[in-house]
């Protein structure tokens, strides 16, 4: 590969991986993977600085402040990153040099607690604000409301010093995180990924109460600022700041040595799976503030510090046993069960095995020791079967012949890896189809969870989708029985079941689960087709005039309706009252067909969806990501990396106000 095309490449991965991480909170790939990715950019524009540019992200400090969580602040201080090193040599190096360049220099060594920087601001020992890291140069968010329900934040010093800026990480406690996430599922709202995502949203909650209810933490870090009283090194500043009774990073150690300084920072890793809370690495910084200042900083780190990253984190585990589950469409899925380990924050006790071909690739039986890590920090994986461990009485595991949910034969699907149950009315299909059929993306009946559903079908209510409304019938007996609960909640329930009999057909198109017909493409076809009944009777190459619907999606239409049994449903469906047609306008102005936008930002009036709508509308096609197909993208504020990806590949982009210019 060209290696301008390999930098621009690297430096669009890195933009888009960064506003995960920082102005979203919702990371796709693990710090560790992240960091590579910046250590081969930096390593190509150092061998080629031609092609260095001010834009580049090695070039920039942390995201964008966010509006939405509060004011903007100018930062006095700049809170930078830290330059990342990855090995032995790098921190020996660095302590080295640091020895040539300073007289006879001491080093703190320091735990890197996995959360997000904040600092604190005291006139006269009483904390008038606090602010996020923002962009760590020229601004960050104003959070003092939540900052003040934080235990660990003094509102009020035992000293009065004139001015004190301090800089520390907000982050979770691992039992908090896990009452947190316990909590999210009962309500049943979405679940946090770790306890760095968690504390990230947390402290931007325009609720303070919600900020308190979590319990975030915080440990001081460093002193950015101070008036009316001095320090001369950095661990005499924090033995100041814990008779305060500010929290800072507990167990640093002073050395001289470069041995000395890498042998805490192993000491550290080794203590690592100890703690209560995460930490991803161990900071060396330089202890006296004179020392730093002589070295001073970039535009990007300070030259005092460098921030030593471990590897990512793997652990054993002994595997109990493997389950086996049947998806919507009798494909079945193996899962390992094993022992619980805490990994990233959080105690993972089950992993996905996918299918026979990766069972047979690691060899993987009962019994067996396995290790276990989470890809991108999130997801649990298996990576390796660690064979000495393995029991004497070891058997290899395989999928049976036979459906452990029905009891019928199991066949291979050709040129696929998939083992799928053959009985069309197996039980664990049927559940999952109705899980799909009543789920947000598709009918979305409020409160029709799938204990409902599993309970419903095993005691006979529902056998298909169209059963699904034949419950008020029931109504009676289901109170008498206790399956949806007191006379409350069944009432609750069957009115949201009437309630969607008025939704949007592409919602029961969507929800029909036919293979290849998602959410998208049941708008779409709704959107030219306008009826059913119009929908079941079009031909393959009718299907084929729809945008993006291709040779299979449309035999697997085609096939759908031409069946005996969904022909049945259709009809029962719709003597049920289920609304049959495509309820959103579409106008007869179709200039922007042909043309694909994306969405990015805020809006000033309008919410995504409204936006979305309104291009539908005028026959335009709105997709998630930036491409070279990609004709406008319609930005907000906070646009991010979708932004410069199409500054990049020179797409037009247009504001709410242009938009809506385009449509008058």
């Amino acid at each position: 590969m060209d290696i301008k095309v390999k930098i621009d490449e690297l430096r669009k991965q890195i933009e888009y991986h960064s506003n995960r991480y920082y102005n979203e909170d919702n990371p796709e790939i693990s710090d560790y993977e992240f960091d590579m990715l910046m250590q081969e950019l930096k390593r190509l524009e150092k061998e080629h600085p031609e092609y260095m540019t001010e834009t580049s992200p090695t070039q920039r400090v942390g995201g964008a402040a966010k509006r939405e969580a509060g004011v903007l602040v100018a930062h006095n201080v700049p809170m930078l990153s830290l330059q990342d090193v990855f090995s032995k040599e790098e921190v020996i190096k660095f302590v080295e040099e640091m020895q040539q360049q300073l007289v006879d220099p001491e080093f703190v060594v320091e735990y890197k607690i996995d959360g997000l920087s904040m600092a604190l601001r005291y006139e006269k020992g009483e904390l008038q604000l606090a602010l996020t890291r923002g962009d760590g140069v020229n601004y960050g968010e104003d959070v003092t409301a939540n900052a003040k329900v934080i235990k660990d934040v003094k509102k009020k010093l035992k000293d009065t010093p004139e001015y004190l800026e301090i800089r520390g990480e907000v982050y979770m406690k691992n039992a908090d995180f896990d009452a947190v996430n316990e909590r999210q599922e009962l309500l049943g709202k979405k679940t946090f990924a770790n306890p760095r995502n968690c504390a990230a949203g947390t402290l931007r909650q325009l609720d303070s109460a919600v900020t308190k209810e979590r319990k975030l933490s915080m440990f001081v870090f460093n002193i950015q600022q101070v008036r009316g009283i001095s320090f001369e090194t950095h661990t005499e500043g924090y033995e100041y700041l814990k008779k305060q009774g500010i929290p800072v990073i507990a167990d640093y150690k002073v050395c001289k040595t470069p041995e000395d300084v890498w042998n805490a920072i192993e000491a550290i890793g080794e203590n690592r799976g100890k703690l209560p809370y995460d930490i991803d690495g161990a900071v060396v910084k330089i202890n006296r503030y004179s020392d730093r200042e002589q070295l001073g900083a970039t535009s990007k780190v300070p030259r005092w510090a460098v921030a030593y990253k471990y590897p990512p984190e793997e652990k054993e585990s002994v595997l109990k046993e493997i389950e086996l589950s049947v998806g919507r469409t009798g494909r079945i899925t193996p899962t390992a069960v094993f022992e619980p380990v805490r990994l990233c924050g959080t105690s993972v006790s089950r992993a996905t095995l996918h299918n026979q071909d990766f069972l047979d690739e690691l060899e993987i039986g009962i019994g067996d020791t396995i290790v276990v890590y989470k890809s991108g920090e999130i997801i649990p994986k298996i990576k390796m079967v660690n064979k000495d461990k393995r029991p004497a009485d070891w058997v290899k595991f395989q999928i049976p012949d036979v459906c452990p949910a029905c009891g019928e034969r199991t066949v291979r699907d050709r040129d696929t890896a998939d083992i799928k149950c053959t009985n069309a009315n197996c039980p664990a299909q049927l559940e999952r189809h109705i899980i799909n059929f009543v789920g947000r993306d598709a009918m979305d009946i409020k409160g029709f969870g799938t204990v409902y559903i599993e309970e419903l079908v095993r005691k006979g209510y529902i056998s298909s989708v169209a059963d699904i409304f034949d419950l008020k019938n029931h109504r009676d007996t289901l109170i008498e029985e206790g399956i949806i609960g007191k006379e409350k909640n069944t009432d609750k329930l069957l009115e949201a079941i009437e309630k969607s009999k008025a939704n949007d057909a592409y919602k029961l198109l969507t929800g029909l689960g036919i293979p290849n017909v998602g959410k998208a493409a049941a708008r779409t076809i709704m959107r030219k087709m306008q009826n059913i009944d119009v929908l079941m009777q079009a031909s393959a190459e009718e299907l084929q005039e729809v945008d993006d619907i291709g040779e299979v999606s449309a035999e697997c239409i085609r096939r759908f309706f031409t069946d005996e049994k969904n022909q049945e449903q259709i009809k029962r469906l719709k003597d049920a009252g289920l609304n049959m047609e495509c309820l959103e306008k579409v106008s007869e102005d179709q200039r922007f067909a042909g043309l694909t936008f994306v969405i990015t930002g805020t809006l000033p009036n309008m919410d995504r969806k409204e936006a979305a709508a309104l291009i539908e509308q005028f026959g335009g096609k709105v997709t998630g990501s930036v491409s070279k197909k990609t004709n406008y993208l319609l930005a907000g504020e906070n646009a991010g990396s979708k932004l410069t990806k199409a500054k990049d590949l020179g797409i037009q982009i247009i504001s709410e106000e242009e938009l809506l210019q385009m449509t008058k």
